[in-house]
């Protein structure tokens, strides 16, 4: 007889059972920004869990578009900020109208000469189409634009990561850096 509050043996045997077969011990976990890798802009490959426990704004940059002063407001959003644990990881990109027409070298120099950036930056990529980054793809799955379009209109289109690597917010290319700066101090608290 069990002791009261105990399940018979039979069941619990059947219970752990059920649990310990294979198809109950995998677990599929949800991916996060954590599961992907990029190129940095000077060549080496990075796991984004080097960011992990980081809250992230990711950005898709390009250095001769109408919007790239927006570096100078992201530079002092990062530098404000980054002892708290936030980071920018910054994409150049030349899918839109030709604007990142040059190679990495001359995109981190003139970043780091026009607008001091100092956050990390990554190797040109794709963020449209066939040839998008892994990374690109499940942000923008993760987060949709307007009207529910997956796709990234135009450069400086920016994403919020919270510090467990899951994307809580999208915002257009018109949105300055200045104006994420409430939802960053949610996520950094």
């Amino acid at each position: 007889m069990p002791a009261l509050g105990q399940p018979p043996a039979d069941v619990a045997t059947a219970c752990y059972n059920r649990l310990t077969r294979p198809a109950y011990r995998q677990v599929t976990l949800m991916p996060t920004i954590y599961d992907f890798t990029a190129t940095t802009i000077d060549g080496r490959e990075q796991s984004l869990a080097d960011f992990r426990g980081q809250v992230l704004l990711i950005v898709n940059v390009a250095s001769r578009c109408g919007f790239t002063p927006q570096y100078e407001g992201l530079e002092a959003l990062y530098r404000k900020h980054r002892d708290q644990g936030f980071a920018i990881l910054g994409f150049p990109c030349d899918q839109f109208g030709h604007q990142e027409p040059d190679g990495e070298q001359v995109i981190a120099e003139f970043c780091s000469t026009a607008y001091g950036v100092s956050f990390p930056l990554f190797a040109k990529i794709e963020v449209n189409g066939p040839g998008a980054h892994p990374l690109y793809k499940f942000l923008k799955s993760a987060r949709r634009g307007l009207l529910g379009t997956e796709a990234i209109k135009w450069n400086f289109t920016k994403f919020l990561v919270d510090r467990a690597g899951h994307v809580v917010r999208r915002y257009p290319t018109i949105t300055k850096p200045a104006r994420l700066e409430r939802d960053l101090l949610a996520l950094l608290q």
